[in-house]
Formats: C-alpha cells, sequence, structure tokens
C-alpha cells in the first residue's frame, strides 16, 4: 500500500487555528478513507531548499504519494476526490459539475473573504483599511447571497449528496468567522454546519489542532 505524506505547520497563531489549508487535505483523506502521515514544519522551514522543491511558494500543504508530489489544496482535493466515489460522483456529467464547483469555491467566492479577513486579521487600524473594507463588505456579501439562492431548498451544491465541492466550499465558508456575513443567510450558516458535522471534518480538525496544542504543551 502506498505512504502518503502532507506537510503542515508545527505551530500557527490562534487566529490561523482551524483555517490553515491542510485542513481540506486531511478532511479529504478522512473522507476517502485513506491513511497518511504528516510532515510538520517548523518556524522558517517553508523558506528551506527542501520544501521548495515540493512547494515553490513556501506555503503548505504539499501532497507525496509514490513519487507525486502536489502543492495547492484545490489541485490535492481534486486529486483525492478523483480517487473516491465518497467525494466524486462517478457520471462524467457530476464529476464535471463537482469540479466546477471547486473552482467557484477557490476563485468566485474565496478572494474576496480573504482580502477582507486580511483587513480585518492585519490592518485594522490603518486609515486605508477603514477605507476598503466597506467595499470588500459588500463584494463578500454579494457573492454569498449568489451563492445562498442557489442553495435554496439544496443540501449541497449537487443536490443531496456531499462531495469535495461542499468540503471546499465549507472551509472557505469557515474564514469570515470574524463577522456574521455567512449567519446572515440562515441557509449558508446550516449548510456550513451540516457539512462541519460530518465524522471525516471532526477527525480532520482534530488532527489539524493537534500539533499546535502539543507545542504550546511542550
Amino acid at each position: 500500500m502506498s505512504t502518503i505524506t502532507i506537510t503542515a505547520f508545527q505551530w500557527a497563531p490562534e487566529f490561523a487555528r482551524g483555517l490553515v489549508r491542510d485542513l481540506r487535505v486531511r478532511w479529504a483523506l478522512e473522507e476517502a478513507g485513506l491513511e497518511y502521515r504528516e510532515r510538520l514544519l517548523g518556524m522558517g522551514d517553508q523558506k528551506s531548499s527542501e520544501h521548495r522543491k515540493r512547494q515553490p511558494f513556501e506555503q503548505i500543504p504539499t501532497y507525496e504519494e509514490n513519487g507525486l508530489v502536489l502543492f495547492e489544496s484545490g489541485a490535492i482535493v481534486l486529486h483525492i476526490a478523483n480517487q473516491s466515489e465518497a467525494l466524486m460522483p462517478a457520471d462524467p456529467g457530476g464529476r464535471a459539475r463537482v469540479t466546477a464547483w471547486i473552482f467557484a469555491a477557490l476563485n468566485s467566492i474565496e478572494p474576496a473573504i480573504a482580502n477582507l479577513a486580511e483587513i480585518d486579521l492585519f490592518h485594522s487600524e490603518r486609515d486605508w483599511a477603514s477605507q476598503r473594507r466597506p467595499d470588500l463588505v459588500e463584494r463578500v456579501s454579494g457573492r454569498l447571497g449568489q451563492l445562498s439562492r442557489w442553495l435554496d431548498r439544496r443540501e449541497y451544491l449537487e443536490g443531496d449528496r456531499f462531495t469535495a465541492a461542499d468540503l471546499m466550499m465549507t472551509t472557505v465558508l469557515r474564514i469570515p468567522r470574524n463577522t456574521d456575513l455567512v449567519e446572515q443567510h440562515s441557509n449558508l450558516a446550516e449548510y456550513r454546519e451540516r457539512c462541519q458535522t460530518r465524522p471525516a471534518f471532526r477527525q480532520a480538525l482534530a488532527n489539524h489542532l493537534a500539533p499546535f496544542d502539543k507545542a504550546e504543551t511542550a
């Protein structure tokens, strides 16, 4: 049996815990029932030449299996999903639609949310941030409204079954947790919670947080 190895951080600040993108990969592996091991990176390790061979942009996560090395959480989750009917429909049309929704989560929803989170977490005291923030809030609200309309009367993005698209979208909807933007759409909040109550997510989150707790008690 092949061995899967992913990289993750040994420690992260409180505001980032539960959001670092190795969580997406861990969740996908748990849903697919695939075992893996982790390579934890300490402070500055992501800048090492060894890590840059796996991830040219000095980020995490990475994925290694039988000589295959991947980076970018979306690409890794898609790779895992393509091997698992738990994450990807068997029919070509369903697979294509799920792939489209994975890209939508990363390209249509996440950028605006990430920009807003960056302002709130790192630049909130700056004058330009207070001027820029209302426009970002409006953009995020607009995107979430569009997503809410799509999910009206749907349990999941593809109807009545959970897929890798829901995994990716849920991790994006977790980002603005310092705001009530998701909660302004009750069906989005319910959708996010529905996905987060899955046993695979809970296990992935526990595994994601464990190194941080261990680092602080060492």
